[in-house]
């Protein structure tokens, strides 16, 4: 049967456009052609022979829209095509070498030429022009859709349709949403959904073992819709087939960048050389490598003010050497906009969905948004809540896993529960998202659910008999007190307000394995405390604050206005759960260790006395907050050397020989 024929037999999407010039421009969806397309370069464009003439093709236009299917003839009718001739798509955004394709023709005539679309084009803008030798001739500009499968039936009701595959087959029983509905494709790869269009775009709960495609930093796990509800609108995804059952997260909290406090420039040349480094260590260890954010990646406040918001900060992101997953946080809604679906606006524009699923290895992710942001008269008000329609979407995505004791990795922005207090020897803590039970109830039945959040600028871990298998991190933010400690003339450290130091935790998993630390900026993975001999802190203004002419002091310094010679000491140990242990040794003897509930010196320091002597009053929400990961203890001698031990509930032991008197200082350790 020849191929025209084989045409004529079966059904085809074709497509034709004939303009006053006389151009048939013809689209068929066919099988594979076998002509050899390479993208540009490597291959050269073919020496021009003494027959070739000047390149000049007439009659012809150019759709400014081609929908076809990859590794599928086309077919463009003009005049003066000629044996050799290839066609040139170039991306006209910018894309460098890999937007760059020369294709050459399967068959050509004095008035068409056919062509096969290679299997690694991808959807995008393009400029079309046909090569001769060196010669070429441009035909135009066109956006280009290519599908995997461009012949899926309509079906009543549906409104988005499209495939998911690899390596040119169709994958079953991968979850694809648009943020309300949720469905799985079929044996496939094939998906329909009901869609609303509401959120104007479809995304997909990557399969573990598989990743997408990135445009830089950012993995393209969903793609935008277009069209009104009642247009069907096609979208594929591709998969590349990875192991990713050994991988490490990188999390990080609360960046805050707004061209204020000297941020950008300790973004990138303290937080960013210390985040690649640690990223290309784990890679070759052999592990895939991902960044998980937290929200409060901007300031919406200083969007205009600093010129610096979204767009902004994604030019940061594109230079972290991993994929990078993104939670929004209070900070990231547009402050012009009200109520909390039009304040999410510039974040969907610029990075994508707000809420979503993926999957690496055998862990499931979930990211949340769980700020309601009201924004009431401008006054940027919001509550901590995830509301119904996310609720609704994550009982279904959850629906979708049926083994319950897969590991659930939650990354929302604000914490589930507030910081933890003491009460004796007793932790106490409390829910802070106004429908936390609601939440909590729908992961009822899950065994394994660690719940990641920022918010804080802390450090803490909570677990309760409430919820035996939730476990939550609220993690210490990149940004440390909004970048004011390591500002210049500032302390010079870079100081959460509970004395952890600034910095991201590192999330390694194995299978099911998981395990997880925080790694303080540009200090080594072991260093896990912070350990104080009282006897040498004594904060006075005439010290830390010279310039102060207040009669506040007492209220920022409090224990540690006064004398303490009572040969104790503080350790600050920022990534401490009820499962470590912290041993003190003064020679062979144990001393009696206590967890105490206090302030951390160095924070108080750092930050409140840096703005009190400028006679500034320190900002209410950058003060040093009380903290439970802390614990005394007390020697029989001020001068004697004292072991600290630290081990964690992975059973990895952290030591220091404390020698006495140990100085207090900015920059100690």
């Amino acid at each position: 049967m020849s191929k025209k024929h084989y045409y004529s037999r079966r059904k085809f999407l074709q497509a034709s456009i004939v303009t006053g010039l006389g151009l048939t421009l013809n689209l068929y969806s066919c099988t594979k052609g076998t002509s050899s397309p390479t993208q540009e370069p490597p291959n050269p464009t073919p020496t021009p022979t003494p027959e070739d003439k000047t390149l000049r093709i007439t009659g012809f236009a150019l759709s400014s829209r081609i929908e076809s299917s990859k590794g599928f003839e086309y077919k463009i009718t003009g005049k003066g095509f000629a044996s050799g001739d290839q066609i040139y798509f170039e991306s006209t955004n910018n894309l460098g070498a890999t937007g760059k394709f020369t294709i050459n023709s399967k068959n050509v005539s004095a008035d068409s030429i056919e062509f096969v679309f290679p299997n690694n084009i991808v959807a995008d803008s393009y400029r079309v022009s046909v090569k001769r030798g060196t010669q070429t001739f441009l035909l135009g500009t066109t956006i280009l859709n290519l599908y995997f499968n461009a012949n899926i039936p309509d079906k009543a009701g549906m409104t988005v349709k499209g495939s998911v595959y690899a390596n040119g087959v169709g994958l079953a029983n991968v979850v694809v949403s648009d943020g309300f509905e949720v469905t799985k494709t079929d044996e496939k790869g094939i998906y329909y959904l009901p869609s609303a269009k509401k959120a104007k775009y479809v995304f997909i709960s990557i399969p573990g073992n598989f990743e997408v495609n990135t445009n830089q930093s950012a993995p393209q796990f969903f793609q935008k819709l277009s069209q009104p509800v009642n247009i069907v609108e096609i979208r594929d995804f591709e998969l590349k087939p990875v192991n990713n059952e050994k991988h490490v997260v990188m999390v990080l909290g609360d960046m805050h960048l707004a061209k204020r406090n000297d941020d950008i420039n300790q973004f990138q040349k303290g937080f960013l050389p210390d985040l690649n480094q640690t990223i290309d260590k784990y890679k070759a260890a052999g592990n895939k490598v991902y960044i998980l954010t937290l929200g409060d990646l901007t300031w919406e406040t200083y969007w205009e003010s600093s010129n610096y918001a979204l767009p902004e900060y994604l030019s940061e992101m594109n230079k972290m050497n991993a994929m990078v997953f993104n939670t929004m946080g209070n900070h990231d809604n547009n402050p012009k906009a009200f109520n909390d679906w039009p304040c999410e606006d510039r974040f969907r524009d610029v990075l994508g969905p707000t809420y979503y699923s993926f999957n690496l290895g055998k862990v499931h992710y979930i990211v949340l948004d769980n700020i309601e942001y009201i924004n009431t008269s401008g006054t940027r008000n919001y509550n901590t809540k995830v509301v119904a329609d996310q609720i609704e979407w994550l009982k279904k995505d959850l629906a979708t896993i049926a083994d319950k004791s897969t590991p659930i990795i939650l990354s929302m922005h604000a914490h589930l529960y507030r910081n933890p207090s003491l009460s004796g020897t007793n932790e106490t803590t409390s829910l802070n998202i106004t429908n936390a039970t609601e939440l909590i109830a729908a992961f009822s039945g899950f065994t394994n659910v660690n719940v990641l959040s920022g918010h804080m600028h802390l450090n803490y871990n909570v677990e309760t008999t409430d919820a035996p298998n939730i476990m939550e991190h609220n993690t210490g933010a990149v940004c440390a007190t909004w970048w004011w400690t390591g500002n210049v003339g500032y302390a010079g450290n870079h100081i959460c307000k509970d004395g952890t130091p600034g910095g991201f935790a590192i999330w390694e998993m194995q299978g099911r394995d998981v395990k997880w630390k925080y790694k303080s900026q540009g200090q080594d993975e072991n260093y896990q405390f912070r350990a104080y001999d009282l006897n040498q802190v004594h904060i006075t203004k005439e010290k830390f604050a010279p310039n102060y002419t207040g009669s506040e002091w007492n209220t920022y310094a409090v224990e540690y206005a006064n004398v303490n010679s009572n040969n104790e000491i503080l350790i600050n140990v920022w990534n401490y759960d009820k499962k470590w242990k912290v041993e003190v040794f003064e020679g062979d003897k144990p001393l009696t260790v206590s967890r105490v509930r206090v302030r951390d010196p160095l924070h108080i320091v750092s930050y409140s006395a840096q703005r009190l002597n400028r006679n500034a009053v320190p900002t209410a929400d950058f003060v040093t907050t009380l903290t439970a990961h802390m614990f005394k203890a007390k020697a029989a001698s001020p001068t004697s050397t004292l072991l600290i031990r630290v081990t964690d509930r992975f059973g990895n032991v952290y030591e220091q020989n404390m020698v006495r008197p140990k100085a207090f200082g900015y920059l100690m350790k």
